[in-house]
């Protein structure tokens, strides 16, 4: 795991239209190459919680891109619901792919960040080598979901103050010193209530996933992580759309968190299933001019 260290990294920008004009958005580049990867994070949650498995694959030949969708991290943070959508944020990894010049890429993402990298394999199938699906959020999760998300909504609506007054407890720390989980669990909290209100609202009540006939429809290869006892991304979800994608492969995870807390064994995984997906890419690879 070590080399992933070797990898090099650098912050990129581009700038999107929309019905309010123009919207940044942030994200990391790692290593070099045209075999092309996009990862994209949970809802609300910053792209530095696919850094480590970034490094990973770069440090693996693999040309890696982490996206802060509208809303996330350190891109642009509208306070208007109709800037937010899974339509939205797929509309944007394709924006990204067309930045960097990508023809196509593996895209991945992890909870609403997979029903993303769905979107994007339906709305533009020929930009996507391969889907990497962890943990989407699909049929079974939708209860729950709305029990967690619900209540986001109502107080970031209702009693933005609190909002506020977590942000004001949890900026001041010093994320150096504390647990990755930890340092990101602050970042993820550390956002203006109008802009949470805007993005639980917008993903609830717009397009939340593509429909079963469309996942049914697609023919890229998928690789689908599944989560044991994780009521927020059940596992039966992950097999409904691992039944639903020709060919797919369905990983089961051992502990609903061993992507995050003991990576090394689902990295290879992924890195091997992305590594086969753009093994044509690699045998001709170039490196793009900056």
């Amino acid at each position: 795991m070590g080399r992933a260290a070797l990898a090099s990294e650098q912050v990129g920008q581009l700038f999107v239209e929309s019905r309010r004009g123009r919207d940044r958005l942030e994200y990391t580049e790692y290593g070099a190459g045209d075999a092309w990867v996009v990862l994209v994070p949970p809802l609300l949650v910053p792209r530095r919680v696919h850094a480590h498995t970034a490094r990973t694959l770069a440090a693996n030949g693999l040309h890696v891109l982490v996206l802060d969708p509208l809303g996330h991290g350190r891109s642009d943070r509208p306070a208007d619901p109709l800037s937010y959508s899974v339509s939205a944020f797929a509309a944007q990894v394709v924006a990204l792919l067309d930045h960097v010049g990508a023809a196509r890429a593996v895209v991945g993402g992890s909870s609403i960040g997979a029903n993303v990298a769905l979107e994007v394999a339906v709305s533009a199938p020929e930009r996507v080598a391969g889907l990497v699906l962890d943990g989407p959020v699909l049929d079974n999760a939708l209860g729950v979901q709305l029990a967690v998300l619900g209540p986001v909504l109502a107080t970031a609506r209702l009693a933005p103050l609190a909002v506020s007054g977590v942000r004001l407890l949890t900026r001041p720390v010093p994320r150096r010193v504390l647990p990755e989980w930890l340092g990101l669990t602050l970042d993820t909290l550390d956002a203006r209530p109008g802009p949470v209100a805007a993005a639980v609202h917008g993903v609830l009540f717009g397009r939340f996933a593509p429909s079963s006939a469309e996942r049914a429809a697609l023919t890229v290869p998928a690789l689908v992580l599944a989560r044991p006892a994780d009521p927020f991304h059940p596992a039966a979800d992950a097999e409904l759309v691992a039944g639903e994608i020709a060919g797919a492969v369905l990983e089961r995870a051992t502990a609903p968190l061993e992507w995050r807390r003991r990576p090394e064994r689902l990295d290879l995984v992924v890195t091997r299933f992305a590594r086969e997906c753009t093994r044509p890419a690699r045998r001709g690879r170039r490196t793009r001019s900056s």
